[in-house]
C-alpha cells in the first residue's frame, strides 16, 4: 500500500503478515500489508473482534507474525521494542505510587535510563513535570492515582508512555472509558503532544469521530481475521480545532467510515 516515499524506510512496515494464536482456531489476522511513515499519525477501525489490538502487539513485538514479517525503524522486530511507549483504556497506574514515580517508572525499568536512574533522577523528574505541565497536571506530582480523576488519571498515563521519548507511541482505546466532555478535551492534549514532538502514532479506536480528528490516514480492517479493506487519507487540513467536528467534510468522512464497517458488519 502507498504511505512511505521512495528510498525513505518506513517507520512501521508489515508484508503479508499473518497471526494464528494456536493450531485449531484460524488467523487473528491475515495478509496484512502497510507501511506508516516516520510522523504519521494513523488510526485503526473496524468491529470489535477484527484483530486491531492483535495488531498493535505485532508492532510492539509482543506477539511475533506466524507468517510474513514486521519491521519497525527500519529493522525486523523479534521482540519487544524500547522505542515505544504505550497506553491503554485503563491508566494502569500502580496504586502505591504517586504520578511523579508513577511517570518515572519506565526510566527505572528501561535501558539504558535504568543504569543512571540514580544519578540522573533530578533530570528525569524535571522532564516529567514538563510533560504534566503539557497535559494540565502541573501540581499533581504528589498525588496518588485514587486522588485523580478518571481524565487526570489517563493524562498521566499519556505522559508516562512518552517520559523516555519513544519514536513509536501506540494507544488501545486510552478515551474509551471516559465520558464525551473529556474524551474531546484529551483529543485536543494529544493533538498538541503530537504536533509538538512528532512521535509516530497507532490509535486502536471503535470512535469514528476520534480517529477523523486525529488522524493522517485510517485504515479499516475486516472482520476475523482481520484484513486491511480500506486505507483512507484524511483530507482535512491541519491544525484541528474541535469546531471542526461539526463541519459538512467532517461528517461526511465519519459516514464513510460507518458505511465500510456497516458492510462488514453484513457481509
Amino acid at each position: 500500500m502507498a504511505g512511505v516515499a521512495a528510498g525513505v524506510h518506513p517507520m512501521v512496515d508489515f508484508k503479508s503478515v499473518d497471526l494464528a494464536y494456536d493450531s485449531t482456531g484460524g488467523n487473528a489476522i491475515e495478509d496484512v500489508t502497510l507501511s506508516i511513515r516516520e510522523g504519521e499519525f494513523v488510526a485503526v477501525v473496524g468491529p470489535s473482534g477484527c484483530g486491531k489490538s492483535t495488531f498493535m502487539k505485532l508492532v510492539s513485538g509482543l506477539r511475533p507474525p506466524s507468517r510474513g514479517q514486521v519491521a519497525v525503524d527500519g529493522a525486523e522486530v523479534k521482540g519487544p521494542l524500547k522505542i515505544v511507549g504505550m497506553a491503554f483504556q485503563a491508566p494502569t497506574l500502580l496504586p502505591w505510587r504517586t504520578t511523579m514515580d508513577n511517570l518515572l517508572l519506565p526510566l527505572e525499568i528501561v535501558q539504558p535510563y535504568r543504569a543512571n536512574f540514580s544519578k540522573s533522577r533530578a533530570e528525569f523528574e524535571a522532564r516529567a513535570r514538563g510533560l504534566l505541565k503539557t497535559v494540565g497536571l502541573e501540581g499533581n506530582e504528589s498525588k496518588f492515582p485514587w486522588q485523580l480523576s478518571g481524565g487526570m488519571q489517563q493524562r498521566a498515563s499519556i505522559c508516562r508512555a512518552l517520559i523516555h521519548e519513544p519514536k513509536l507511541m501506540l494507544l488501545d482505546e486510552p478515551f474509551g472509558a471516559l465520558d464525551a466532555f473529556t474524551r474531546e478535551e484529551l483529543w485536543c492534549v494529544l493533538r498538541d503532544l503530537w504536533t509538538e514532538r512528532k512521535f509516530t502514532v497507532i490509535l486502536v479506536t471503535h470512535d469514528l469521530r476520534e480517529a477523523t480528528f486525529l488522524a493522517d490516514t485510517i485504515y479499516v480492517m475486516s472482520k476475523r481475521p482481520g484484513r486491511i479493506l480500506v486505507r483512507k487519507e484524511n483530507p482535512l487540513p491541519r491544525p484541528r480545532d474541535l469546531e471542526v467536528t461539526y463541519s459538512d467534510k467532517f461528517t461526511d468522512i465519519v459516514l464513510e467510515l460507518r458505511e465500510h464497517i456497516g458492510r462488514i458488519r453484513k457481509t
